[in-house]
């Protein structure tokens, strides 16, 4: 059962923080970058610029751990960055969230066991 002390959430954390820092300054690292595409593509009505940037932050996270990462099961990737949009976002921010990203899943070939 996860909970706020176990070291994958609080590793997530850390890293919206830091990606939400750098979505600021332009140096959002380039590995997160690669899945802007794909959130553009789930979520048309909502260009990347005008998304909320703790949102977008966790969508980077969760797309990069989906595709690029892919070493915890897709259910896991998709809970986790639902929890973080709960805890840093607004109060549409989980909805958004879930969406976003089960849009990507349909959209790609995912295993749901890696």
């Amino acid at each position: 059962m996860k909970t706020a002390f176990d070291p994958r959430h609080r590793k997530r954390e850390e890293l919206v923080r830091q990606l939400f820092a750098a979505s600021f300054h332009n140096k959002v690292p380039a590995k997160f970058k690669r899945s802007d595409h794909l959130i553009a593509a789930a979520a048309p009505e909502w260009p990347l610029d005008r998304l909320n940037p703790i949102d977008l932050a966790i969508l980077r996270l969760a797309v990069f751990e989906l595709v690029i990462d892919n070493t915890e099961p897709v259910k896991v990737i998709i809970d986790e960055a639902v929890e973080l949009a709960k805890q840093f976002g607004g109060s549409t921010s989980p909805s958004f969230v879930n969406g976003v990203l089960g849009t990507i899943c349909k959209s790609l070939p995912l295993s749901s066991n890696s």
